[in-house]
């Protein structure tokens, strides 16, 4: 029987970890803040550490927390080669991308194309970012909030939706508002250990709660054990792992601003490059606990008849443990772990969408009128902080309507939306940092070459399923041949 219904010892759970959050946010929010730069990249001052632990926690979500276990109760463990390819890419950003953005003393990863290209191409990649962030974002919002209301109000109704909206934009805006970067990366800190907490606490329930049955001879036998895919057609196959998802992290980790900022921060090239690969080596056993857990919920569930739906809504397998199996206490903590992974992105897409807004946008705008005190931008930072939070709060609550009344998975779309941004992004940046070509003209019509290609290459076009590896690729390819179209200027 369905037990949705928080306990007690569930409640004080979930009312300590928001008593944690309140007390570090009003700790972390006395620091003044003195300028625009100090307030999105800390006077490059963030301890090595903590900048890790921060991009950790960025690059893991509530759609990660409820999904990756979903992978390996459905397949196996060939998911983790997409984090081996996240290490090789973090590698080149390491040691390619971020010693130029640390030679210009940027705020944004956008203004390298203002050095090579002009302002104009800077503006416009970080409009690009922008656009796609909303969408992805907003998404991811809305996965987190679709798992809180479940697990709070055991319902999915768009009331109680929007108020777990609420909940999760006024954890993140308790922490980016006041503080600005370095309150971001100290709460990622406190979200990340706090959600692999909650997810040892899981495997460990589960592993004892399984002592009675040969869990590796099942695994074996189902074929649940590979971890790596050398087919062709396999969505984590080497080739797919060497060519897509390898640009999709380089994209990721070096061309988008949500998750360079925090290592951006740092107090110079050496300590940014050792936080990056640290974070993306301590992801790969995070992301192997999640796997297990996936793993383990395959053997709970075995000659279990389970129906993973709520409320008209498809589920995760782990999202069906929570609300049917999951003991007093134990989902408390696992429903605070989500909503950390969630606060965790959330927090730094407020800072990272504001910073482009602000230092790429508004403020060359702004001082063209005129020059005007810092505390001007300071101010105006916090209110982009507030503006987006605003935002993908109605970007989170659109989502809810949108998939009630379209046949395209608004999750799965909105969760790649970047891509659409990522191929312009990479084509442009290659041609920038690899070649002599490409000028203000090219750079807008190879962002939206990049954009165009992703978009005629998806099955809802002309019905025809082309590979996400092959999409990178040629979308990546196009602009970057756009961009070989110009002289440089």
């Amino acid at each position: 029987m369905m037990q949705t219904s928080f306990s007690s010892l569930d409640w004080l759970v979930f009312l300590g970890y928001f008593a944690i959050l309140a007390l570090s946010s009003y700790m972390l929010s006395q620091a003044k803040i003195e300028s625009s730069r100090e307030y999105f990249v800390s006077k490059n001052s963030m301890p090595m550490f903590a900048v890790a632990l921060s991009v950790l926690a960025t690059s893991q979500s509530a759609a990660t927390f409820l999904g990756v276990p979903e992978y390996a109760y459905a397949k196996d463990f060939t998911f983790i080669g997409f984090y081996f390819s996240a290490l090789l890419a973090g590698i080149f950003v390491a040691f390619v991308l971020l010693p130029k953005f640390y030679a210009m003393q940027a705020v944004t990863v956008y203004e390298l194309l203002e050095k090579r290209y002009g302002a104009a191409a800077k503006r416009q990649a970080g409009i690009m970012f922008l656009v796609g962030r909303v969408m992805a974002s907003g998404a991811r919002l809305y996965i987190g909030a679709i798992a809180v209301s479940m697990i709070l109000f055991a319902d999915v109704a768009f009331v109680h939706l929007a108020l777990s909206i609420a909940i999760l934009m006024l954890g993140a805006l308790a922490y980016t508002y006041f503080g600005g970067i370095k309150s971001i990366i100290l709460s990622d800190v406190i979200q990340a250990i706090t959600y692999v907490v909650a997810a040892l606490a899981v495997l460990i329930f589960l592993y004892y709660s399984l002592a009675h049955v040969d869990i590796w001879k099942v695994l074996n036998e189902h074929d649940k054990l590979a971890f790596i895919d050398t087919s062709m057609d396999g969505k984590f196959n080497i080739f797919g792992l060497l060519t897509g998802w390898l640009l999709l992290n380089i994209a990721a980790f070096g061309l988008d601003q949500d998750m360079t900022q925090r290592v951006l921060s740092c107090k110079n090239e050496k300590e940014a490059a050792k936080s990056l690969l640290l974070a993306v080596s301590l992801t790969i056993p995070v992301v192997l606990i999640f796997l297990a857990i996936g793993a383990l919920l395959f053997v709970f569930y075995q000659q279990s008849a389970v129906v993973q739906s709520f409320d008209g809504e498809q589920i995760t397998i782990f999202m069906y443990y929570i609300l049917n199996e999951m003991p007093d206490g134990l989902r408390g903590l696992v429903t605070v772990g989500a909503i950390a992974a969630a606060l965790s992105s959330a927090n730094s897409v407020l800072g990272a969408m504001a910073s482009v807004a602000i230092e790429d946008i508004y403020k060359p705008w702004r001082l063209k009128r005129g020059e005007v005190s810092e505390m001007h931008f300071v101010k105006a930072s916090q209110n982009a902080v507030l503006f987006f939070a605003l935002i993908l709060s109605l970007m989170a609550m659109v989502s809810y309507f949108w998939q009630r009344s379209s046949e395209l998975s608004l999750i799965n779309f909105a969760l790649g939306v970047m891509t659409f941004a990522y191929t312009g992004l990479l084509g442009v940046y290659f041609a920038a940092i690899f070649t002599k070509r490409g000028n203000a003209t090219t750079v807008p019509l190879a962002l939206g070459g990049g954009f165009l290609s992703v978009l005629l290459m998806q099955p809802y076009i002309f019905g025809i399923e082309i590979g996400f590896s092959w999409q990178m690729l040629t979308g990546s390819f196009v602009a970057f041949i756009i961009m070989q179209a110009g002289k440089n200027e």
